[in-house]
């Protein structure tokens, strides 16, 4: 029979020969949970307690390698410590991806920040990258770990607390910097006590940077699944009228428009959305909705807008945003001017 030490060893041996496996079942489980969470919430919220498991490990290292040490009389060396983080970030990474290449606007400023995130994943990965250009780097490698942290927290704090998703990133944001630096103590150099405020005003600098460009970080827990631009809705089945991309500015002040839009969001989400109207650009009004999550087709809410400005020409954008401005979708449509008609004519499209 395997002793438990000798069944350690093996386990952390074979993790190091392996070490892109856990990258590859990272993914792997990110997919699966962002079906999971339509379907199974329950299961979905069992990865999601693992990956908080693993950050909380992170924490108790110091407690957690004497416990393993008198247990099974396995001592951990400071190599062992390193790659058990580097396998939390592989792991966090590569299990928030899923969710954010699905919501990304890749016309948007959001496309940077999962573009950022494709990078740190990657960088987890390549061991040259990992160890020998960023890990000496301290900090960098504390903003690493924190991005890290702040990433999986967006997945998780919706999924297991039903927080929407204003209250998880700002959650997120502080949780990342409070617990960024404990994590990382050992890994300081000793007797340079400066680094720990320093590293903390970094950090609080770069969150506040964050929260104020919030509108480029994808809603992960939340999709778009539909969109349409009409002038009519079939209240009774829910459904909207024929989908408009293009009007005449005389038809739009008569019938005005309905915007029609289905949400997913995990079951027992309740959430702010907004229907923000973009007349060339600027934001000409901005209509508040409710939604709730759980619905395998998404939450369906619409709203209508009959007031325009007098001279409504031009491109004009619906934006599904969140609380804190976050976009979720878009849909775009052109106003084109009537034609004058004769005394006594009704004016018709040009």
């Amino acid at each position: 029979m395997i002793s438990p030490a000798n069944l350690l060893h093996k386990t952390l041996a074979f993790t190091q020969r392996w070490p892109g496996l856990l990258a590859v079942l990272a993914f792997i489980s990110g997919i699966a949970s962002y079906i999971l969470i339509e379907r199974k919430e329950s299961l979905a919220q069992l990865i999601a307690l693992f990956l908080l498991v693993s950050w909380l490990c992170l924490l108790l290292d110091n407690w957690l390698r004497e416990r393993i040490e008198q247990r099974f009389g396995v001592s951990l060396s400071p190599n062992v410590l390193r790659f058990a983080l580097q396998m939390v970030h592989q792991e966090s990474l590569f299990f928030a991806l899923p969710f954010f290449l699905a919501v990304t606007s890749w016309q948007h400023g959001q496309a940077i920040f999962t573009g950022l995130i494709i990078l740190c994943a990657l960088i987890a990965v390549v061991d040259p990258l990992y160890f020998k250009k960023l890990a000496p780097h301290r900090t960098l490698f504390v903003v690493f770990h924190a991005f890290a942290l702040f990433v999986v927290l967006l997945i998780v704090l919706p999924v297991l607390l039903q927080l929407t998703t204003s209250q998880s990133l700002a959650t997120a944001l502080i949780t990342a910097v409070v617990l960024s630096l404990p994590a990382l103590g050992a890994l300081l150099p000793k007797g340079r006590w400066w680094r720990v405020p320093l590293l903390l005003l970094l950090l609080s600098a770069l969150s506040a940077g964050l929260w104020q460009l919030r509108s480029w970080v994808p809603p992960a827990a939340l999709r778009l699944t539909t969109i349409t631009l009409s002038h009519d809705v079939d209240y009774q089945q829910r459904k909207p009228g024929s989908s408009i991309r293009s009007l005449d500015e005389l038809t739009l002040h008569r019938q005005g428009l309905f915007t029609f839009t289905a949400v997913k969001a995990p079951r027992g989400l309740h959430e702010q959305i907004f229907h923000v109207w973009r007349h060339n650009g600027k934001e000409v009004d901005r209509i508040k909705l409710e939604i709730t999550g759980g619905r395998a087709s998404g939450y369906r809410a619409w709203s209508r807008k009959q007031n325009f400005p007098a001279n409504a020409v031009g491109k004009w954008q619906v934006q599904v945003v969140t609380e804190s401005n976050q976009l979720i979708g878009l849909i775009r449509f052109n106003v084109t001017p009537a034609v004058a008609a004769p005394d006594g004519q009704t004016p018709t499209a040009l």
